[in-house]
């Protein structure tokens, strides 16, 4: 589930908090299952981690517009 970057800059910030939330309880489950040998794809570690990333870069570009419309 590659996130599109055009996608999540549609979200709202509260949209988007939710799914750095989701994000990384997705991550902790999957890092649970690599760690209990039941992960079939570790490819999935990367990916999810490649999403927050995403996620987290686009709510630093939010905060950015924000602050440069208060000026």
């Amino acid at each position: 589930m590659a996130l599109d970057v055009k996608e999540l800059q549609q979200l709202e910030v509260g949209e988007l908090l939710d799914k750095e939330k989701q994000l990384v309880q997705e991550l902790f489950n999957l890092r649970f299952q690599f760690g209990s040998g039941r992960l079939e794809n570790p490819m999935q570690i990367r990916k999810t981690k490649r999403d927050i990333a995403r996620v987290k870069t686009v709510l630093q570009q939010v905060k950015a517009r924000v602050e440069g419309t208060k000026r």
